[in-house]
């Protein structure tokens, strides 16, 4: 080794490009490739997003319509049949609660769960949840289950 084979370490040196506005000579002085005049010639120039060059942006020209509800409470909805199908596959015994609806994955720890009434329930269950339909109640204590709103 000596010092006419002397070079950076690999992926050391970064910087490839032609430096920019630094004189004539350089060949890329004077607009220093930005062109003449115009916004994106300016110093401090950022496009806005979703400009389109003075155009009507897609964002104002699509129409708008509808209303959305911002107090609008979400829930995760289970239905008497997915009871069902729990007990018969012998997953659920008397209790349903929601630290075994999340334990089963039908529900996360920060939402809220609503019973509804699609299909049958036949066992006699203690279910636990933050709302019922009334169609739901009606089932579950028509076959001797009980109700625990959350």
């Amino acid at each position: 080794m000596n010092l006419s084979n002397l070079q950076p370490a690999n992926g050391s040196v970064h910087n490839q490009n032609k430096r920019v506005g630094r004189g004539e000579g350089s060949g890329k002085g004077g607009t220093s490739t930005k062109g003449h005049k115009g916004a994106k010639s300016r110093s401090g120039y950022s496009k806005k997003i979703g400009f389109e060059g003075g155009q009507m942006p897609l964002q104002r020209r699509v129409p708008k319509f509808g209303f959305k509800n911002i107090n609008r409470v979400e829930y995760d909805v289970i239905n008497l049949e997915k009871l069902q199908s729990l007990v018969d596959s012998g997953v659920i015994t008397d209790t349903v609660d929601f630290a075994l609806l999340v334990e089963l994955g039908l529900t996360s720890k920060n939402s809220l769960v609503k019973v509804l009434g699609r299909g049958e329930i036949k066992a006699k269950l203690k279910v636990s949840a933050h709302k019922f339909s009334a169609s739901a109640i009606e089932a579950i204590e028509a076959a001797g289950g009980e109700i625990v709103k959350l």
